[in-house]
């Protein structure tokens, strides 16, 4: 496995990376309300990376997907695809995943939750899951292997009851949107796959956590995948930065409290 390490000019490219992300959602928030296209978000989205940022969306036409975010509502687990027809309702909970690449090629991805309306169950997922992306995250540090913060992920989860998506997981990041290491959310790792984090390595935490069954499958359109017993899923996402003493949260927004990192 080649998990590249990212000298001081990559790894300052990549804190750009990281906040030019943030900045599309601080941007977004206000727009995601009952009444909205997903494909209206795509479209700012698109617009504000574009001549905002001077930068690229960098899901549209990956592989072939034909948007510049992805927007997963309520059984939705992943990669689901904006459109004009697709309006939010009170009660919806949705996830937004965007992925800049910047001029000088280097990418910040993350996702994050919203509640539209009142979801006591959606809510309380959504918390949930974000607490076990911050559990994972607080561990990050040199020598600590994936495996330990897969199962602060699974802990967390199946300790309030829910699941841990199986078939999607975080990943490396830099140049390419996609590097090694492959990161599993859960405690599945074969022993050669079970890599101490180094110094300078930069990768994703994005748990999906369901609130019925793990499984899941992929419609017809070849993207959206759902979970199999419709149940609702959520998912939250930062770019780390594997630190000397610790973890630099590259994608973190205005609004979040991060205080945990200093205890």
């Amino acid at each position: 496995m080649n998990v590249p390490i990212k000298t001081s000019d990559e790894i300052e490219k990549m804190r750009e990376a990281g906040r030019q992300a943030a900045s599309v959602f601080e941007m977004l928030a206000p727009h995601v309300q009952a009444g909205v296209s997903t494909g209206k978000l795509d479209r700012l989205c698109h617009d504000y990376i574009v001549h905002e940022l001077g930068s690229t969306p960098a899901p549209l036409n990956y592989h072939g997907f034909p948007k510049s975010i992805c927007t997963s509502l309520n059984h939705v687990v992943c990669h689901g695809i904006p459109d004009e027809g697709k309006k939010l309702k009170n009660g919806d909970i949705m996830n937004v995943d965007i992925t800049v690449k910047t001029a000088d090629g280097y990418h910040g991805d993350s996702s994050m939750m919203f509640v539209i309306g009142e979801s006591i169950q959606g809510e309380r997922l959504s918390r949930v899951t974000q607490e076990c992306l911050y559990k994972s995250i607080a561990l990050v540090k040199p020598g600590v292997r994936l495996s330990e913060l897969a199962r602060a992920i699974q802990r967390h989860a199946e300790a309030n009851g829910y699941s841990v998506v199986r078939d999607f997981c975080g990943h490396g990041i830099g140049a390419g949107f996609h590097e090694d290491p492959q990161f599993l959310h859960y405690d599945g790792y074969a022993p050669e796959a079970d890599i101490a984090l180094a110094e300078g390595m930069c990768f994703t935490i994005e748990p999906m956590i369901n609130v019925g069954g793990y499984r899941t499958k992929v419609l017809r359109d070849g993207w959206t995948a759902v979970t199999k017993d419709k149940s609702l899923s959520a998912q939250w996402e930062h770019t780390l930065l594997v630190t000397a003493d610790g973890v630099e949260v590259l994608t973190a927004r205005g609004d979040e409290d991060l205080s945990f990192l200093r205890s």
